[in-house]
């Protein structure tokens, strides 16, 4: 016989000839020379050497361990004194009762949300990596998810963790902010024939997500291609002068125009306009010339009526002065005076009829009544 002692917090299995034949918890032991004794830590998980069945075959060791089972499609948490562990994967596992208190959470991996209520901290472990998949939604963003390309629900802003398994997932986010498009360049025929380019653009924003990206494909280009044929549609029905007239009204039949027809891909447009109508190089030319006669002909209109009422004024004057002589007189002085300012020197030559001349210009006759 040989002498064995079992410590605290350890387990002994007796074997003969490879066959299990007893127990041995702690304490001080004799077995036979052709037993073996195997001790295991009651402080780690259970990994026999045999079949674990035949093991628990034995009441008394059976009494002493913790069986959890994981199916197929499952794997279960294990917890130490009430903290994270590890993952066990399906099969039959076996702990030692006594020392560690040990608690299970088993995972249905057949579903899809998370509904075990684990903590966040756990679902971000490397140990379950390989079992979850992680989608993270923006501030300014909305999801949809789809489960086996089928509408599954509307993810707001954060972060979702679903189970990893044979189903197909997937979501389609989509930027929930006011934002613009430009339709720059666009080369139209206005009613007259005249060929030019619009630079135009539209702020819009997502008010259904299904319909934005599910129910159409591109919605961003499909509304480009409304704004086109929208202000196509307009321009092409007024002639060059009256679009230039009536520019600010092309935004409001677009807006009217699309109202309906934006809804429908899921967007909404806030506000649209022209950033410029840009005429090709020749046609710009044309309208230069065309301003500059428009403003030759106005000047001309504004000259002749300087003109006429200058007229009018010297026959005011005329009328005026043939009515009264003095006035006439000191008319004509007036412009003595200013032809006197221009001359520098005076040469007189010849006899006294120049200084009567002079006399006769600067002294009023009195008429005979």
């Amino acid at each position: 016989m040989k002498r064995i002692r079992i410590n605290a917090g350890y387990i002994g299995l007796v074997f003969k000839s490879g066959d299990y034949k007893r127990v041995l918890q702690e304490d001080l032991h004799w077995v036979s020379p052709f037993e073996t004794v195997t001790q295991f830590s009651m402080s780690q998980p259970f990994y026999p050497s045999i079949d674990l069945n035949i093991l628990l075959r034995d009441n008394e060791l059976e009494a002493l361990i913790e069986i959890i089972e994981v199916s197929d499609n499952e794997i279960a948490i294990v917890y130490e004194n009430g903290n994270f562990k590890n993952i066990i994967t399906p099969g039959k596992h076996a702990y030692w009762k006594g020392v560690v208190e040990y608690s299970f959470k088993k995972i249905d991996l057949t579903k899809i949300e998370i509904t075990e209520g684990i903590d966040l901290l756990a679902l971000k472990r490397r140990e379950m990596v390989p079992y979850v998949r992680v989608c993270k939604v923006d501030a300014y963003e909305k999801g949809v998810l789809l489960i086996d390309n089928k509408v599954a629900k509307i993810l707001e802003a954060g972060d979702y963790y679903f189970w990893k398994n044979a189903q197909e997932i997937a979501v389609s986010k989509v930027d929930m902010r006011q934002r613009q498009l430009e339709v720059s360049g666009q080369e139209i025929l206005t009613k007259d024939k005249a060929a030019l380019r619009v630079n135009f653009f539209a702020q819009y924003k997502v008010i259904d997500i299904v319909k934005a990206v599910v129910e159409h494909k591109d919605y961003e280009k499909q509304l480009y291609i409304l704004l086109q044929f929208a202000l196509r549609e307009y321009i092409g029905g007024w002639t060059l002068d009256e679009l230039l007239e009536n520019k600010e009204s092309i935004s409001e039949y677009v807006m009217s125009s699309l109202k309906v027809k934006s809804k429908d891909l899921g967007v909404e447009i806030r506000t649209c306009g022209v950033r410029d109508i840009i005429l090709p190089g020749e046609m710009k030319d044309i309208m230069n010339h065309v301003l500059m006669a428009q403003k030759q002909a106005q000047a001309n209109v504004i000259t002749r009526r300087e003109e006429t009422a200058s007229t009018r004024s010297l026959l005011n004057t005329a009328r005026l002065m043939e009515e009264n002589e003095v006035l006439f007189k000191l008319k004509e002085m007036e412009y003595v005076e200013k032809i006197a300012d221009k001359i520098g020197e005076i040469t007189v030559a010849g006899n006294g009829q120049i200084i009567d001349q002079l006399k006769s210009i600067f002294s009023v006759q009195k008429t005979s009544d």
